[in-house]
């Protein structure tokens, strides 16, 4: 992970959430999510949709990835890297490949 595990509170922007950098907190901010608060509660998979809707182009799924993590942190749960959320992303969205 590319930055310390911190705890909710000591979060004041987009850049302080654990696997939040630079690019991808400029890409929340496109989509209206302009402060860490805005992420409680949100949907990492609409936030997906909704960004690749807005750019018109079908961002890398890590991206998506990452947004679970970040969700997931503002939401009280402990840090972890993108990548640890890879296969619940996988298994997620395979269930709508075959339909």
């Amino acid at each position: 992970m590319s930055k310390l595990a911190r705890s909710v509170a000591s979060v004041h922007r987009l850049e302080d959430i654990p696997n939040v950098g630079q690019a991808v907190a400029d890409k929340l901010r496109r989509i209206g999510i302009t402060t860490p608060a805005d992420l409680v509660g949100a949907d990492p998979y609409a936030l997906y949709a909704t960004l690749n809707a807005e750019m018109e182009v079908c961002h890398d799924p890590c991206l998506l990835d990452t947004f679970i993590a970040a969700t997931r942190f503002m939401a009280g749960e402990p840090a972890k890297p993108w990548w640890a959320y890879t296969a619940e992303r996988k298994a997620c969205c395979s269930q709508y490949k075959d339909k």
